[in-house]
């Protein structure tokens, strides 16, 4: 772990949001909640899966932030055991030059991941802007019903709902949001950059970041969607993606 910033202060916020950090190397575990709760979030922390599995079934959270490996099992299983019942933010902790594990998550429903090592403040900052995604989605309503039709799609904005041909689609939050820009620019094509900076407004895009395709691969598997010749999200070479207009 890179030391970041040797001052702490409070900001004063007024965030009071439940974070749960599970991490065996507890130096880590230790820092990143030291920087969270100088953030006013409220944390649970935990060094083992098994308390942390028993945590997510007893509290209420808003964001989880899950190291991979883990001892007894990994934060792979920990991430599968969230999706099965909630839709709130899970970021992954991975080991350095594990593209095959920031993948995997992705695909399992992470909606972020970030390399050890890492300063705290970057943590920090992907947390917020995974919480301003959610809150945006599943507290306040929008002022107007923004729904989007398409071929048997239906995208509902306000509510914060996605159907295929009547029947309910899970989204993550970063699933969701991806499939409203698509569905926002219809008929026009949506890079990559694009997409990432909309999503997460922080600058950290690199040409080598496959965030973007990893979800892209897992919404088209939950729409039924073929890689090859498909109906909804379709891949413009070179360009980006687009939903036909």
């Amino acid at each position: 772990m890179m030391p970041g910033d040797k001052n702490i202060r409070n900001r004063g916020t007024a965030m009071s949001e439940n974070i749960l950090i599970v991490d065996d190397e507890r130096e880590i575990a230790d820092l990143v909640e030291l920087y969270l709760k100088n953030e006013n979030f409220q944390v649970y922390k935990y060094y083992s899966a098994a308390d942390a599995l028993r945590c997510i079934e007893k509290e209420k959270l808003d964001l989880a932030i899950l190291d991979v490996m883990l001892p007894e099992t990994d934060g792979f299983q920990i991430c599968r055991k969230i999706r099965e019942k909630y839709n709130y933010p899970v970021i992954m902790l991975t080991a350095k030059g594990e593209e095959v594990d920031k993948i995997t998550g992705l695909t399992l429903g992470a909606d972020d991941y970030i390399t050890k090592p890492f300063l705290p403040l970057e943590l920090v900052a992907r947390v917020k802007a995974q919480l301003r995604r959610y809150k945006r989605y599943n507290v306040g309503a929008q002022p107007q019903a923004d729904v989007f039709e398409y071929g048997g799609l239906v995208l509902n904005v306000t509510t914060h709902e996605c159907t295929l041909n009547e029947k309910p689609l899970v989204l993550t939050p970063t699933e969701f949001s991806i499939l409203r820009i698509l569905c926002q620019n219809r008929g026009r094509v949506v890079s990559s950059e694009e997409l990432f900076r909309q999503i997460w407004k922080e600058e950290y895009f690199t040409k080598n970041n496959n965030t973007i395709t990893v979800h892209i691969r897992h919404l088209r598997e939950k729409m039924g969607d073929s890689f090859e010749n498909p109906k909804y999200i379709k891949t413009v070479w070179g360009c980006g993606y687009k939903i036909e207009g």
